[in-house]
């Protein structure tokens, strides 16, 4: 008997972009990445993906992506025996893509979520789902209490979506419990946020962004002095060590874009900060 696929309920929408974005690219001769897992979840979720077709942003999840798997990948080269802590998992496969078969890893997110994600992955010794909410304290315990780091959270289209009071929360229970860890992340300002009711993916789900975040490193050092900005990136302005990486189609649309100077592209803003 076929098994049953499994239905959203009431899980988030917006988890599924970028699992689509991936799926959709994995098809692709010259591909910005490289994921059969998430095509194989994309086939297992009863859900009209077809809504997503041929929208501009997938690719921009995808750069997103890209540039947070090299700060993951970086990390451990040079912490080879680190612990990477993915805030808002989602059905995000990033151990997958760059795990070295040395670190540690959990997986975050609120139980409906990793309800689902159960039917896709499961606990190994080396890597741990956590059903709880990043602004809570008990997975940080739990995590504190297996490892030892060096830690890298990496909470990938996760912040924008609460609450500045609930930013702020997650940002304190992280520099109180892991002082000098990485943290990465992504913020909306000026262009991008204002423009959600209108942005080709965005409009097509029910979420909506929250913190409103022009300066980031204004903002983190005003709430715990001594943040250091590690790296701050545009979709447009990415490491040129990454954008010669990609395939020259996708070089050419970055530069073009960039050339343009679009408030959408640059009011959103991808960084790499050090705890303090």
């Amino acid at each position: 008997m076929d098994r049953e696929k499994p239905r959203l309920g009431t899980v988030q929408e917006t988890l599924l972009i970028p699992l689509y974005a991936r799926a959709v690219e994995n098809r692709k001769e010259h591909a910005l990445l490289r994921d059969p897992r998430a095509e194989e979840i994309v086939a297992s979720i009863d859900y009209d993906f077809t809504r997503f077709d041929g929208l501009p942003s997938l690719t921009g999840a995808l750069l997103r992506t890209r540039l947070f798997d090299r700060w993951a990948a970086d990390f451990l080269s040079e912490h080879p025996d680190g612990t990477v802590v993915e805030i808002g998992i989602g059905l995000n496969t990033r151990y997958e893509r760059v795990d070295n078969g040395r670190a540690r890893w959990f997986d975050l997110d609120l139980p409906d979520v990793i309800t689902l994600r159960r039917d896709f992955f499961t606990d190994t010794p080396r890597r741990t789902m956590i059903a709880g909410s990043v602004t809570d304290e008990p997975w940080a315990a739990e995590v504190a209490s297996q490892t030892a780091g060096p830690y890298l959270f990496l909470a990938e289209a996760v912040l924008p979506y609460l609450d500045e009071t609930d930013v702020r929360r997650v940002v304190d229970l992280l520099a109180d419990r892991f002082p000098g860890s990485l943290l990465g992340l992504d913020t909306a300002g000026a262009g991008f946020f204002d423009a959600q009711e209108h942005h080709d993916a965005l409009s097509k789900v029910d979420a909506r962004m929250h913190w409103y975040c022009p300066d980031v490193a204004a903002q983190l050092a005003d709430w715990r002095p001594g943040v250091d900005v590690v790296a701050s990136h545009t979709l447009t302005s990415l490491p040129p060590s990454l954008l010669t990486r990609l395939p020259v189609p996708c070089q050419q649309m970055v530069s073009a874009i960039a050339a343009q100077k679009p408030p959408q592209a640059e009011g959103y803003r991808l960084s790499l900060l050090r705890l303090p």
